[in-house]
């Protein structure tokens, strides 16, 4: 089972749970598959320091604040 066909399955009984994809390689079109079989958003490698940071500080309740 690849990527995609698991966060199909995984939104058949939770539609709330934050998915980020991740790839490789980052191929033109893998940010729309992601987002069509329903990620939550998504990232390539190399994977910057600041863009993980963001998308974690985007997605996830500080619970410190």
């Amino acid at each position: 089972m690849n990527g995609y066909e698991a966060t199909r399955q995984i939104r058949k009984f939770n539609k709330e749970v934050t998915i980020i994809a991740q790839t490789a390689l980052g191929l033109s079109g893998d940010r729309s598959k992601s987002l069509e079989a329903g990620c939550t958003d998504y990232l390539s490698k190399p994977i910057k320091k600041e863009e993980i940071v963001a998308m974690v500080e985007k997605y996830f309740e500080d619970p410190y604040k």
